[in-house]
């Protein structure tokens, strides 16, 4: 019997709070408990915190999960509501990533301030992105185009477009979606075209690893199909030593007992770039990941990732 409240713990952005939002009601629901058996923490990273450079240059994705990774090793979090997207290869001793929300859709939706797709942008515009997998499919696309770090929450972002530092910007879709403001993209790409990040549009929940109460109370909001998938994304990641400092884009999708799975690596200039295509048994989804990350680390050659460093 549960008697005290659930110390779920979240950064404190918008986007963050919805999603913590979204887990505790899935929670309310499976197991019939009230609000005021949660109690949402909010915790600020040093992610948040520093916004003028790229996560490349302060420490990469984990700079958005210490603060909340330390209060869940300490007991003080019972567990943490974290975008997929964000989280390292490499978790701390201890910690795991036991469940996943049923996944939101994966596509990147580009904003334009005066055009309304990225193929209609005029020669020269320009366009911001934090992400180096956009910047890198931006340049691709569109050679022409000035890319600019553009870091933030959404709702900054959206601000900086409408004031006029940049020409278009890219967000998840999945997010603007959870916020209820899908309506603010211009044009949403095709997972064919514009390849999204590992694991982008799941969110995920961390707790302490062994605790069987937790595990107990989770496994019930837990999606199989995109616990599996997202285990693929991450493997590919992990094969490829990946973080945020390298232009990695992957998607996998379960269909019945069997997943297919698509993955790109590029430099960051968007002019060279190595994908691949592959598919399985769903039960051998991390399996089928890492293949495919041997492979194109194997096509690409170790030049190919000196200047990701």
């Amino acid at each position: 019997m549960q008697t005290k409240p659930l110390r779920i713990g979240t950064r404190g952005s918008p986007l963050a709070l919805a999603q913590a939002h979204e887990a505790r009601d899935r929670l309310m629901a499976a197991h019939g408990l009230s609000e005021d058996m949660f109690e949402i923490v909010v915790l600020s990273t040093k992610g948040d915190r520093i916004t003028d450079r790229p996560l490349s240059a302060i420490g990469g994705k984990g700079l958005f999960t210490e603060e909340l990774e330390a209060q869940l090793l300490s007991g003080e979090l019972d567990f943490a509501v974290h975008s997929s997207k964000d989280m390292p290869t490499t978790l701390p001793e201890g910690l795991e990533l036991s469940t996943f929300l049923p996944r939101a859709d994966p596509r990147d939706a580009f904003i334009g301030r005066d055009v309304k797709k990225l193929a209609d942008l005029p020669q020269g515009a320009v366009v911001g992105s934090s992400s180096l997998r956009r910047q890198a499919l931006i340049r691709r696309l569109r050679p022409d185009i000035e890319v600019v770090l553009f870091r933030g929450s959404v709702q900054t972002r959206l601000q900086k477009l409408a004031d006029g530092v940049v020409d278009g910007t890219f967000l998840a879709n999945a997010g603007l979606k959870r916020l209820g403001m899908d309506d603010v993209a211009t044009e949403v790409l095709s997972v064919r075209d514009f390849l999204p990040a590992p694991a982008q549009g799941a969110i995920c929940i961390e707790q302490r690893s062994g605790d069987q109460r937790i595990g107990d109370l989770l496994a019930p909001i837990n999606d199989e199909d995109t616990a599996i998938a997202v285990s693929c994304e991450r493997a590919f990641l992990a094969a490829l030593d990946g973080s945020c400092r390298t232009p990695i884009a992957a998607y996998a999708r379960c269909f019945n007992e069997r997943i297919s799975f698509s993955g790109m690596i590029l430099t960051p200039d968007g002019a060279t770039a190595h994908d691949i295509l592959t598919d399985g048994m769903r039960g051998e989804a991390q399996k089928i990941g890492r293949w495919a990350g041997e492979q194109l680390k194997k096509r690409a050659g170790p030049g190919f990732f000196e200047d990701w460093t």
